[in-house]
């Protein structure tokens, strides 16, 4: 029954040191229960609880009691029946306790009792001779009730405080994980000037709010000195423990980087994900534009301070993330956006591989270009393609010294000039440096190499993939009227008629016609802009990485369920960015058509959408959490079966089922995932569309031709 005896007087002392030190963790571990769907709107028929290590049961009722807390009692647990039946059991699925455990509670035990392979089937009471001189886990209430970012705060009943490093971090927690927010992961670093690991000791950390945005164009409060994280977690070890440690998710903004944050408004926290996967989540600030990509040839600076500084808050986790539950030898990055051509340029870093910094990688909507449709250039190739200092230059050097005036002769003297000038004047200039340099330390080849295993690229596991429509977001939808569909076509993508010709006559973007010639001709414009810009560059990175043996293994999605994300064209206000609105869908009907825009999938990995137009959205982001959690995990987005089982995820099962396994990419077809509910498996998207305009770049689109 996992009965453990001790001396009373040794658990009596064990008690007296939580309370004296104030410290949470001082003496026990403490694990978050909390039987997570994922459905925001069903959060107050639930209630969680805090496990602490075997104790006695005075010493339980003192140490809940530290925490602003109170044993959990047995009707609590009656009125939660399944939800405890799953939680218990999963505790002793992991080791943590055994099968059948008792565990201490207001007046009494509650244990689980198995039934066959990892199945609960019930809760039972115990009624023993109850003289307190034997130790047993102990379930004390969870009384915080925000239960997302934006309603949850710190108070004097939740917080809690941990050390690390010679530092003490006070965070709280929510509802469903513990919260530390705005930790400085870094020396505040000088201007231009590349960052370092924070090493202040002696510190007491408020990690209760979030620090600030850095600076960038458009927010006033945002600031210079931003260089914070945040992490949510399901378990804080005992102090100097390393104990059942979780995988990390270490997360990326996107933003182009010249914008975006780590915070509540990123869309990245990781509160329910680490809740429902039981793992941990980092998410991150860090240098944007000028501030974070400068770079002037024959000087010290050389530009990619913002990927450094991910760097460095990837080496601050490695030193402290155990002490906040997280296996410091097991961090995954993921990011979106620009937080995906992080991930492609970290993936390629001597400074990431060297240290061996990562076990995996998730690149969401990397934008990757290569196809130029006769433009001089793509703005997707910015950020898989890295410029040298000198094109970076070239491109945003001189003409930010001159817009702020900074016109000295001496290049030294017009670099003192622009470290005086504030930050967010900097930011809001009309040309600012965004661009990944090869500056030869941080990165040194002007692509991610995947052409073989030769240790220019990091060898782990990685997914690479799009939403359905990432190139909606990045075609103009045309004003005005228009007679055909070439013109549409060469309104949207920026082309000439001739250019927007070669595709329709290509007939591989046949034309969708709803009776509105605009409409039908931009889904037209938006499916070539999704393949030019980010599917084809992906699909070619991830089947050459995997059959070259540069990556581990290489999985390749495509989201064909989503919710109102990028929109510049402002096409959700007619029900184009997450299904018209209608009788019985307030929130838009996801069967019907709409595009599957940028950034729209966050919701889904994060398991953080809300609302939820249709009972399928709910299983949909049960399922792709649980993709992304098993591939935090193991490197393998397929769930474990026996995982899903004792903590009682019936949908995501028969989503499992119904989908099939998620195959690494193998052959030049793929295979590859459509994410959805189920999630089918099915060959990459548009090969023929890819094969046509990588064509066409050497043929339809030269010089030569109209």
């Amino acid at each position: 029954m996992g009965l453990r005896t001790f001396a009373a007087a040794a658990t009596a002392l064990l008690a007296t040191t939580v309370v004296a030190q104030n410290v949470s963790n001082a003496q026990t571990s403490l694990t978050f229960l909390y039987q997570n769907n994922l459905n925001a709107s069903d959060d107050a028929n639930h209630i969680g609880a805090i496990l602490l290590d075997s104790m006695s049961y005075n010493s339980g009722a003192a140490a809940c009691a530290a925490i602003g807390e109170s044993l959990l009692t047995a009707a609590a647990i009656r009125n939660h029946s399944m939800d405890f039946v799953h939680l218990l059991a999963y505790e002793g699925y992991t080791g943590k306790c055994e099968r059948g455990q008792w565990f201490f509670i207001q007046g009494g035990i509650v244990a689980v009792s198995p039934q066959g392979p990892w199945r609960p089937t019930a809760l039972s009471f115990p009624q023993i001779p109850f003289y307190g001189n034997f130790e047993l886990p102990v379930l004390c209430t969870q009384s915080s009730t925000g239960n997302n970012p934006y309603n949850s705060a710190a108070s004097a009943s939740n917080e809690l405080t941990i050390a690390s490093s010679g530092n003490t971090f006070v965070g709280f927690r929510n509802q469903k994980s513990f919260r530390f927010l705005g930790i400085p992961y870094a020396n505040p670093p000088a201007r231009f000037q590349y960052s370092t690991v924070y090493n202040r000791t002696g510190q007491t950390i408020q990690a209760t709010t979030y620090g600030a945005d850095c600076a960038q164009a458009y927010d006033p409060t945002s600031q210079e000195q931003c260089l914070f994280l945040n992490i949510q977690t399901p378990y804080i070890p005992k102090a100097g423990s390393n104990y059942g440690l979780k995988p990390v998710l270490f997360s990326i903004h996107g933003g182009g980087f010249t914008g975006g944050n780590g915070g509540a408004g990123s869309g990245l926290d990781s509160g329910n994900l680490a809740s429902r996967e039981d793992i941990v989540g980092v998410e991150i600030n860090y240098r944007l534009s000028t501030l974070g990509f400068l770079a002037i040839p024959g000087t010290p600076i050389q530009g990619n301070f913002g990927i450094g500084d991910q760097i460095t808050a990837l080496r601050w986790v490695r030193e402290n993330i155990a002490a906040f539950g997280g296996d410091p030898n097991h961090i995954t990055i993921i990011g979106e956006s620009a937080g995906a051509g992080s991930v492609r340029a970290l993936l390629g870093s001597p400074e990431v591989i060297g240290d061996n910094l990562i076990v995996g990688g998730v690149a969401q909507s990397n934008l990757g270009g290569g196809v130029t449709l006769g433009l001089s250039g793509d703005y997707g190739t910015t950020y898989s393609s890295y410029l040298t200092v000198d094109q970076s230059y070239a491109v945003a050097g001189q003409q930010i010294f001159a817009a702020v005036g900074c016109n000295q002769s001496d290049i030294n003297a017009q670099i003192a000039c622009l470290e005086t000038v504030p930050a967010l004047t900097i930011q809001n200039l009309p040309t600012v440096a965004r661009y990944v340099v090869q500056d030869g330390t941080i990165v040194n080849t002007e692509q991610l190499d995947v052409s073989n295993n030769n240790g220019s690229t990091a060898h782990v596991n990685v997914i690479f993939g799009t939403t359905a429509d990432d190139g909606a977001s990045f075609s103009t939808y045309p004003q005005g009227n228009y007679t055909t569909e070439a013109q549409v076509i060469s309104a949207a993508l920026g082309i000439t008629p001739y250019y927007a010709n070669a595709i329709i006559n290509s007939g591989l973007f046949p034309l969708y016609n709803t009776g509105n010639l605009t409409l039908d001709a931009f889904n037209v414009s938006q499916r070539v802009a999704t393949d030019k810009t980010f599917r084809c560059i992906d699909e070619a990175t991830t089947y050459a990485g995997a059959t070259s043996g540069a990556f581990k293994s290489a999985y390749y999605y495509t989201i064909t369920r989503t919710y109102e994300g990028y929109d510049p064209n402002n096409l959700g206000a007619s029900g184009l960015s997450q299904g018209p609105t209608e009788p019985g869908y307030p929130y838009g009907d996801p069967e019907l058509p709409y595009f599957r825009l940028h950034g729209s999938d966050l919701g889904f990995t994060y398991g953080n959408q809300f609302p939820l137009r249709d009972a399928n959205d709910l299983k949909a982001t049960q399922l792709i959490t649980a993709y992304y959690g098993a591939f935090a995990k193991t490197g393998n987005p397929n769930p474990n079966p026996q995982y899903l089982q004792v903590r009682g995820y019936t949908n995501t099962t028969q989503g499992v089922q119904q989908s099939g396994p998620w195959f690494p990419v193998n052959s030049q077809t793929g295979p590859t995932k459509q994410l959805d509910f189920p999630s089918p498996t099915v060959q990459f998207p548009d090969l023929a569309q890819c094969a046509f305009l990588n064509y066409s770049i050497n043929y339809y689109f030269q010089p030569n031709h109209p």
